[in-house]
């Protein structure tokens, strides 16, 4: 079982200090104010990527052991992502289809994965002010089905990164039903019946990595791409829906703000549990999820898993003032016996910039967006096999994002970023950096 006791709660300290510090600057109620109706909306990214070459050796003594190394190390020009939106907003109804193609940065597990996904698909019942904004009514309620985001999860990003809590806990959709009530304008309950997001692991950088794939006893391992330096993280569902072993999901939540809409203070409390399933499916790899991941190939190099199961409790704020957005979170899990603590900050600034330049009648350089992240992984109580083929899962580990969006033209932008990576590796820190160029266009 987990403690809420025992929850740092360093990250979300550091957040209200920002609010309280006055700093200056638009809220995020643009975010309700969609109009009724259908809509249309895509997306198209793309990167220049420099990443920095490492590589450990893996214990696993089995004759096709794969090094953990960077997935695809030096510079490389990419197409990374096509996405087409479809919304409907009504009084009362609201569905959205956000399909993905390319989609390069979420192939798992292995880089072979589909290239065109179903990332959300969606309809809600009712009315919901979504997180990060103060309702305008007093009393909501809605019920919505089908696959869509974690209630926890921050969803106005600012960079192309993740940070390691991000990455880990609910970076990705999960399928079911989500239920949520507006208890006056200022305190909200949410509940969740999932299929669960099965256990594998990833690189948090960019590229998730190729992991179980061409496994042979007679000869190593030839891969296109190698497998990353990985932690363990919640992954796609696969579109065979099973609703064997589900994951229940409840959350708390408190707001404050200016009826302008010029500041909001929101912070949620949350916790998950399902049990873990022997072993799930995932496609192009050998290794299955959940126990079956946990407990290493031919179950031969386990962790140290104690039962099935699976179970963390956190809290999230979001604080909007003018331009200054505020995200801070903190995650204890429960994987079996295995527990690890995460935390993460994220400050980001969207400042106007002076000038009158256009271009077709829109605005050239509207505006600047600096942006950093801290994040950080402490793996408490990971045991079991020192020869286990991931042997990166149990590092403690720390990562700092930090970057600029420039505001270019008409929904085009420029990011500019970099990760630093730091981890223990037998009593030694050692480092892993990315920088990323993403040009992104939307409409």
């Amino acid at each position: 079982m987990l403690f809420c006791s025992r929850l740092s709660f360093r990250t979300l300290a550091l957040g209200l200090a920002v609010t309280i510090g006055g700093v200056t600057v638009p809220a995020l109620s643009a975010q309700s104010a969609a109009a009724d109706g259908w809509s249309f909306g895509w997306e198209v990214r793309g990167h220049l990527r420099d990443s920095e070459a490492v590589r450990f050796s893996n214990p696993f003594p089995l004759p096709f052991p794969q090094d953990l190394a960077t997935v695809d190390a030096g510079e490389h020009a990419e197409l990374s992502l096509v996405t087409l939106n479809l919304f409907y907003n009504g009084p009362w109804v609201r569905f959205r289809a956000k399909l993905d193609a390319i989609d390069l940065h979420e192939r798992n597990p292995t880089s072979e994965d589909r290239e065109f996904d179903v990332d959300e698909l969606w309809v809600l019942f009712g009315r919901g002010a979504p997180s990060g904004v103060l309702p305008q009514d007093d009393w909501g309620a809605y019920a919505k089905i089908g696959k869509f985001e974690k209630f926890e999860r921050q969803n106005d990003r600012h960079l192309e990164s993740y940070g390691l809590v991000s990455t880990a806990f609910n970076r990705l959709e999960d399928a079911g039903v989500e239920f949520g009530l507006d208890i006056g304008r200022h305190f909200y309950a949410r509940a969740s019946f999932t299929q669960g997001n099965p256990v594998f692991f990833r690189d948090p950088n960019a590229l998730a990595g190729d992991n179980g794939i061409d496994i042979r006893l007679d000869q190593p391992v030839q891969v296109e791409r190698e497998s990353g330096i990985l932690i363990l993280y919640d992954a796609e569902v696969e579109y065979d829906l099973d609703f064997e072993e589900p994951e229940v999901g409840f959350g708390l939540g408190m707001r404050f703000g200016d009826p302008a809409g010029f500041w909001v203070l929101d912070v949620l409390g949350f916790w998950y549990q399902r049990d873990l399933q022997d072993s799930v499916e995932l496609d192009g790899t050998v290794y299955g999820g959940d126990l079956d991941l946990l407990r290493g190939p031919f179950n031969a190099a386990p962790l140290g898993v104690v039962g099935r199961e699976k179970e963390e409790a956190g809290a999230t704020l979001w604080f909007y003032r003018g331009g200054l957005s505020v995200f801070a979170q903190v995650v204890e899990q429960d994987i079996a016996g295995l527990e690890r603590l995460g935390q993460e900050l994220e400050l980001a600034w969207r400042i106007p910039l002076p000038g009158n330049l256009t271009l077709g009648g829109y605005r050239l350089f509207e505006a600047i967006q600096p942006a950093v992240r801290y994040s950080d992984m402490d793996n408490e109580d990971f045991g079991g096999s020192s020869a286990y083929p991931a042997v990166s899962v149990r590092w403690d580990w720390e990562k700092w994002d930090y970057g600029v969006r420039l505001d270019l033209w008409r929904g085009l932008d420029l990011t500019l970023e970099r990760a630093d990576n730091t981890f223990v590796v037998r009593g030694n820190d050692e480092t892993m950096e990315e920088t990323l160029f993403t040009l992104r266009w939307r409409r």
